[in-house]
C-alpha cells in the first residue's frame, strides 16, 4: 500500500493527538474501573482480598480498550492524526531495519535506494516537526541536505513524498557487503 506525506499542521496535530490520547486513556481508566468493580462484586469475597480480581479487571479493559481502538476508533475523524503519525513511524521503522541495504544502495548510486533514503528524510522531518523535536532534527540536517543535493546532481526528483512498496523489496536485495 502506498503511504503519503501529508502537509499538517504541528500544533494543530499535537493538540489533536493529546485529545485523542485523553479521551482512550479515560476510556481505558472507566473501563478498567467498572469491570474490576463488577468481578469484585459478582466474585469477591467482602473484606477480602480481591487483587486477583480488580488485577484481571484492569487487564480485561486494556484489552478492551485496544479493541475498541483497532475495530472502532481508528477509522474515526478525531483519531486520523494520531493514526497519521503511528503509520508514518511504521513506515520510517520499515527503512530504518533495511537501512544497511539502503546505505551500500545509495552508495552505488541506485536510483530506489535514493528515492527511499529521500523519503526516509523527509518523513523523518516532518515527525521531528509533528512531535516539536528540533534538537534531533538539527543533528541530521547536513546529512538530508548532502544527500538532496546529490539527487539533484543527479537529475533525480527530490520530492518523494510518497512511499512505493515495492522500494523496499528492491532495497532489500543489493548487498550491503559491496
Amino acid at each position: 500500500m502506498m503511504f503519503e506525506i501529508r502537509q499538517l499542521n504541528p500544533e494543530k496535530y499535537r493538540q489533536q493527538t493529546r485529545r485523542s490520547t485523553l479521551i482512550i486513556a479515560l476510556i481505558f481508566v472507566l473501563l478498567g474501573m467498572l469491570l474490576s468493580s463488577i468481578a469484585v462484586l459478582l466474585f469477591g469475597e467482602p473484606g477480602g482480598d480481591n487483587f486477583r480480581l480488580n488485577l484481571g479487571g484492569i487487564i480485561a479493559g486494556l484489552l478492551l480498550t485496544i479493541a475498541l481502538v483497532r475495530l472502532k476508533f481508528w477509522q474515526q475523524p478525531w483519531m486520523a492524526p494520531a493514526v497519521y503519525g503511528w503509520q508514518l513511524k511504521r513506515k520510517l521503522m520499515s527503512i530504518t531495519n533495511v537501512m544497511h541495504h539502503v546505505t551500500a544502495g545509495v552508495a552505488a548510486h541506485d536510483q530506489t535506494a535514493m528515492k527511499l533514503l529521500r523519503f526516509y528524510h523527509l518523513g523523518l522531518t516532518q515527525m521531528h516537526q509533528l512531535d516539536a523535536n528540533s534538537s534531533a532534527l538539527s543533528q541530521v540536517i547536513a546529512e538530508i541536505n548532502r544527500h538532496k543535493a546529490s539527487m539533484e546532481n543527479l537529475s533525480m526528483e527530490t520530492e518523494q513524498n510518497q512511499m512505493n512498496p515495492d522500494w523496499l523489496a528492491a532495497v532489500k536485495k543489493i548487498d550491503p557487503g559491496k
